[in-house]
Order: structure tokens, then C-alpha cells, then sequence
């Protein structure tokens, strides 16, 4: 297809409206949510009258063939589409995304479609979607998406960042990859086809981005999503190789899973993959799933359910999972960032609430908190500021003089909450910035009058957490 047709097919989705907006208009919520289950006929109905946009949603995003009378030049001739007999079929999944922008990836699989083949590029969703959250949103000079899939990670870098690479050991997948920046009107991107940094061994990078075949599995037999190694080997070998390819300052954030095994903390076996990296890290777990519920989720994911085969797989996965002695597996990211100190600092948490979105729009301040807190060595000298949007909650018996807990909440960013004592609680109030902590702390101890000491390095999970800033 040349830039010709594309540019064309790309006038045709516009003027007809298959956009964002356009598409969720068009559907409405009922036949949206039926989507999320994989079931059809509700966006059907909604797109049963033959007009332009319900033939491009039909055609695009539901995958069903449409009567070729309705078809248009510029979607017959752009070579994304087939005759099926008296009608047209896509052979491409074409959807619009929030950037306003295109992607295109392979259909998407059904329940009843035919297996997907190996080489299969799967479509942006919901994990695109979670890591383009999660990315700083800082400016940088050079940039890469490792493992671009579809190419929707690069529609978010593009006007961030000035140069851009993107790599996947699939070349079916940089092929559609290039078809969705064109599409998206992005050039100058720079794919390349390898595993993992080979692509773009000795160079460095500002920021890198990563949606890798993080599903741990048995065979290892859909590139998109797997590679059959040895557990969680492929999350943790990309966090170690990482670090050579990261100009200093330069920041890499990933989504990944990890094993839960018998006798180990989750927390120290991810722990160990940046152990000797030299780079400041900052983990979170944001789900776990029992090996029976991942198995399943992952089945559903290639429309496997109700197959020949499908409990043999099953089995055959569980009983991989039991050999491991796994008990469950966590679903998270994983941020680093090139700090150049020879004190590296970790943070692994996990955090299941609801956060403020995008990550991207305060990540660089968490990890700058995270490395304050373990690295600021005269901290009864610092002057400390309460954290903006924190709240105070005091939980007690009607009429009692004093709460039984105190708590402290975070209105923005990640929204965590802490229980404090009495002289953490005095000191949000009043730490503005004005006064050095020592002096303060020793004042709030004699007004508080009851005994309470905190010693200046008490606060530094306080700081660390974001409930306190330098």
C-alpha cells in the first residue's frame, strides 16, 4: 500500500467519524460493555443501518464482512480488505485511539474463530493502554519502544519524544506497526526486527518503553504474549539488561508479571532482578491471581475456551505451575531510572486501589521522593513541606478527648493513606517549608506533652510515600 492510499484511507475514517469519540457515540454503553465480553450482537443492532460510520465499525472493529455497494474507493483500494463474495471483508483490525491516531494489528480472535497463528499481532487494549499511562510525560531526546507490537506506544511518544525506535522480533508486527504510524500521521520512527535490545545493542536511550511478552506459560507459542521461557525469566532478563542502554537520567518503564513461589516474598525475588543495576527502581504489584485464574484469563485471551484441547491445556499449564511451585502471580510495573549514583535506591509496594491518571503526570516526583527519602543525609536540617491535597481523619468515640487513630490521606497521585501518631499529625499541619525539621519536631514535642519523641529518620517512609516534600 503506498502513502497515496493510506492518506486517502485516512480522509475517508476521518469525514466518516470512526473515531474515539465517534465509535463509543455510535455503540453507546450497552453495546460497549457487551464488547468487553466478546459478545457481538448488541454493537450489531447499533450499526444495522448501512449508514458510512456503522459500515467502518462493522468492517474495522467488529471484524464481520459488510456489502460491498456500501464500500467506498478509498477502502476497497487501500489493500486492508478482500471480496468475499457479494461483500467486502477486512483483513485487519483498524481502530481508532485516544491519541487520534489509527492502529493496526490482526483481527481480533473470537470464540469459534480458527486458532491464532503464531506470528499473530494483537491489538492495543487495555495494557496499551496501561503502560502509555504510566510513562513520564517529560520531553527526551531519544526514545524506545522494545517489543512495539502494533505500534501503539509510539503514537504516545510521538511529539514527547525527538527521535524515536521501536523493535519486535515479529516482522509481521513492524510491518502493521509502520501501517498505524502512517495512518496516525507519525514519521521519522525508526523500526527495527530482533529480540530484546539486540536491535539497538550499544546505544543509549532517554526513555524506554516496554509491553513485553510478560505471560508466563508453558510453551510459549503466540509471540504477542509469550515466550515459553523459564518462568518469569524473559521480565526479569529485561530488567537487568536494561540499565546498559539508559543515558544517565534516562528512565525505562515496563509492565511485567511475577511468580509467587512457595517459601519466597514476591518482593524479593523481583528485588533480586535489580539488585546490581544501578538504577533506581520503583515496583508495584497491582493484581494477583491464583494459577487457575491466570490460566483462564490467558485462555479466554486466544478464544480457547470450548475448543478441542482446551482442558488438556489447562491441565498441562497448572501442572507446569504446581512443578514451579507456584502459589500465585502478580500483575504490575516495573519504573527504573538511571541515577548515576553508586547508592541505588528500591521501592516494591503494592497498591490495588484506585489511583489518579495518568501515572505519567507525577511519576517523576514518586521516584524523586523515593530517592530523597533514602538520600538526604542531614534531614533535621531539611525544611519539609505538607503535601498538597493531604487530609487528616480522626477516628474516635463521641466525646472522647482524644481519636483513637489518625489517619493520613493523599486527594491526588497515588492516594495512599497511613496511620500516624500525634506528632506526625501535628507536623502536617504546620510543616510549610519555613522551619528545619529538628527544631520543629522538638517544639511539636512539647506542645503534644505526652512523652512522644520522633526522631528526624522516622520520617523518611513519610517522605518516601509523598506525604512530605523537600
Amino acid at each position: 500500500m503506498d502513502s497515496v492510499e493510506l492518506a486517502r484511507l485516512r480522509d475517508h475514517l476521518l469525514e466518516t467519524g470512526y473515531t474515539i469519540d465517534g465509535v463509543r457515540d455510535r455503540l453507546g454503553d450497552v453495546a460497549a460493555s457487551a464488547l468487553s465480553r466478546e459478545e457481538l450482537v448488541p454493537a450489531l443492532r447499533a450499526t444495522c443501518d448501512g449508514d458510512p460510520l456503522g459500515t467502518l465499525i462493522r468492517l474495522w472493529w467488529l471484524g464481520v464482512p459488510v456489502p460491498a455497494e456500501r464500500v467506498p474507493a478509498a477502502v476497497r483500494e487501500c489493500g486492508l480488505v478482500e471480496a468475499d463474495g457479494g461483500a467486502v471483508r477486512a483483513n485487519v483490525h483498524l481502530q481508532p485511539w485516544e491519541t487520534g491516531g489509527y492502529v493496526v494489528s490482526d483481527r481480533k480472535v473470537r470464540p469459534g474463530d480458527p486458532a491464532l497463528r503464531p506470528g499473530h499481532v494483537v491489538g492495543a487494549g487495555g495494557a496499551s493502554a496501561n503502560l502509555a499511562q504510566l510513562v513520564s510525560r517529560r520531553p527526551v531526546q531519544r526514545a524506545l519502544d522494545l517489543g512495539t507490537g502494533c505500534g501503539v506506544q509510539v503514537l504516545h511518544l510521538a511529539g514527547r519524544a525527538e527521535e524515536i525506535t521501536a523493535t519486535d522480533v515479529n516482522p509481521r508486527a513492524v510491518e502493521l506497526a509502520r501501517l498505524s504510524w502512517e495512518l496516525s500521521g507519525v514519521t521519522g520512527v525508526d523500526a527495527r526486527t530482533g529480540s530484546l535490545f539486540e536491535p539497538v545493542e550499544d546505544e543509549l536511550f532517554d526513555l524506554v518503553v516496554s509491553n513485553p511478552p510478560f505471560v508466563i506459560s508453558p510453551g510459549g507459542r503466540l509471540t504477542y504474549r509469550e515466550t515459553g521461557g523459564d518462568g518469569d525469566a524473559f521480565c526479569r532478563d529485561l530488567v537487568r539488561q536494561t540499565p546498559r542502554h539508559l543515558a544517565p537520567g534516562g528512565q525505562a518503564h515496563f509492565l511485567a508479571n511475577w511468580l509467587h513461589v512457595e517459601g519466597e516474598d514476591w518482593r524479593d525475588r523481583v528485588g533480586g532482578w535489580l539488585a546490581g543495576t544501578g538504577c533506581d527502581a520503583w515496583v508495584v504489584e497491582r493484581d494477583v491471581q491464583d494459577p487457575a485464574e491466570y490460566v483462564e484469563l490467558w485462555l479466554r485471551d486466544a478464544a480457547e475456551q470450548g475448543t478441542p484441547g482446551y482442558a488438556e491445556h489447562y491441565d498441562r499449564w497448572l501442572t507446569w505451575f504446581d512443578e514451579q511451585k507456584v502459589e500465585a502471580v502478580g500483575f504490575g510495573w516495573i519504573s527504573m531510572r538511571n541515577s548515576g549514583t553508586i547508592d541505588p535506591v528500591v521501592r516494591l509496594e503494592r497498591l490495588t486501589h484506585q489511583v489518579a491518571l495518568p501515572v505519567g503526570d507525577y511519576v517523576d516526583g514518586v521516584l524523586d521522593a523515593i530517592a530523597t527519602a533514602h538520600r538526604v543525609e542531614d534531614l533535621p536540617a531539611a525544611r519539609l513541606r505538607t503535601a498538597e491535597g493531604l487530609l487528616d481523619e480522626r477516628i474516635g468515640l463521641p466525646g472522647a478527648e482524644d481519636p483513637m487513630r489518625i489517619v493520613l490521606r493523599q486527594t491526588g497521585g497515588l492516594r495512599r493513606s497511613r496511620e500516624v501518631g500525634t506528632v506526625e499529625a501535628a507536623l502536617a499541619g504546620v510543616c510549610d517549608g519555613d522551619l528545619a525539621l529538628g527544631p520543629l519536631l522538638n517544639v511539636i514535642a512539647e506542645l503534644v506533652g505526652d512523652g512522644q519523641v520522633l526522631h528526624a529518620d522516622a520520617l523518611r517512609p513519610l517522605i518516601a510515600e509523598g506525604y512530605f516534600e523537600l
